[in-house]
């Protein structure tokens, strides 16, 4: 029996109104598409008949009805039914397998564009019935608060340095070009787009230093270890890592291979801090994890067209060091993973 098995639609039903009716706010008359895949059918279908009471029409696809996995390229198929169908809000459920990135990358833009008005996006990738039952159940409205004065303090910021207890010493350099995007949870207008459960801002450096030493990795990797059983260090230079170090010489490998498999994955593509304050502890899935509070970084592509960085790699994974202490310009807005008074203040 699968994790999904396990689970009813009752208990999705809570995070998947949240998800339609308050992160992205779902209005009379709107069509709402719905992505996903085989294992994810349970929270599709919970997200379709949160949506239905509301919208004009709901539709449901999966990528094996599409073409075999991984599907590394739009498919004609979805290409027509974005056509044909214009979403005004989509929701993407699937989750990740190795070499699917680029599709992910091509379909974003794609969906957000399909309706002439303009689209709102709720990605959630990996999604789970627990992530469902915890990260989706949070209130919205003081993640907001939480994230937006966060964002307000680091987007007028020259530096942030982040420590921890297992030897992370890192410092981002950031560039006043460059945007810094917040991710609160409330996508209502046409253009808008997060990763839910929500609770972030984020990034792309001018340059960063220093040692990661994590205990989570995205794209695939959270799918395949979860919270990693022995830590993983990347040393970073002028912005671009200069060596991978585990102890586990197979999740080593792994990492170098993907790292350096294509062009700019081994590039520090984005800096950002978790704002998700009602999540306890990590859960091995990083669709959620990089929302709790502290920092995680990613190596790969800047997100560009949010961020403002001029580059592209076709590679993105996310890797999450825990126990932060942040310095902002030298201001401490963390200690050991818990946000100062002064962040959290109602």
């Amino acid at each position: 029996m699968s994790e999904t098995e396990t689970y009813t639609l009752a208990d999705m039903q809570a995070g998947a109104e949240a998800a339609v009716r308050t992160c992205m706010a779902v209005q009379p008359g709107e069509r709402v598409l719905i992505l996903g895949d085989e294992g994810s059918s349970l929270i599709s279908q919970a997200l379709a008949d949160a949506a239905s009471p509301i919208a004009a029409d709901v539709e449901t696809l999966t990528l094996e009805s599409l073409g075999a996995r991984p599907i590394t390229a739009m498919p004609e198929k979805l290409q027509a039914a974005l056509a044909s169908f214009q979403p005004n809000v989509s929701f993407y459920t699937a989750s990740s397998r190795p070499g699917e990135l680029k599709f992910r990358m091509a379909y974003m833009p794609a969906v957000m564009q399909a309706n002439p008005a303009g689209a709102r996006h709720g990605h959630m990738i990996n999604i789970t019935p627990p992530l469902m039952m915890q990260g989706m159940r949070v209130d919205y409205q003081r993640i907001f608060e939480v994230t937006m004065r966060v964002h307000e303090l680091v987007s007028r910021a020259a530096s942030i340095r982040v420590t921890n207890p297992k030897g992370t010493d890192f410092t981002a350099a950031l560039n006043p070009e460059f945007n810094w995007i917040p991710c609160h949870g409330l996508y209502h207008e046409p253009g808008q787009w997060g990763n839910l459960p929500e609770g972030e801002t984020f990034t792309s450096p001018g340059n960063a230093n220093g040692t990661l030493v994590v205990d989570e990795l995205g794209d695939y990797f959270s799918e395949r270890y979860g919270i990693l059983d022995t830590p993983v260090t990347f040393e970073v230079e002028n912005g671009r890592v200069r060596a991978v170090k585990c102890a586990d010489s197979a999740l080593e490998e792994d990492v170098r291979s993907y790292i350096y498999g294509v062009e700019n994955a081994d590039r520090v593509g984005e800096f950002a801090i978790g704002t998700n304050i009602a999540l306890t502890g990590l859960v091995g899935n990083l669709l959620q994890d990089e929302k709790f509070p502290g920092v995680h970084v990613a190596f790969g592509d800047p997100y560009g067209k949010q961020t403002g960085a001029d580059w592209k790699s076709e590679h993105h994974v996310d890797v999450i060091p825990t126990q932060c202490t942040i310095e902002v310009d030298g201001e401490q807005i963390m200690s050991d993973g818990k946000f100062t008074s002064d962040i959290l203040a109602e």
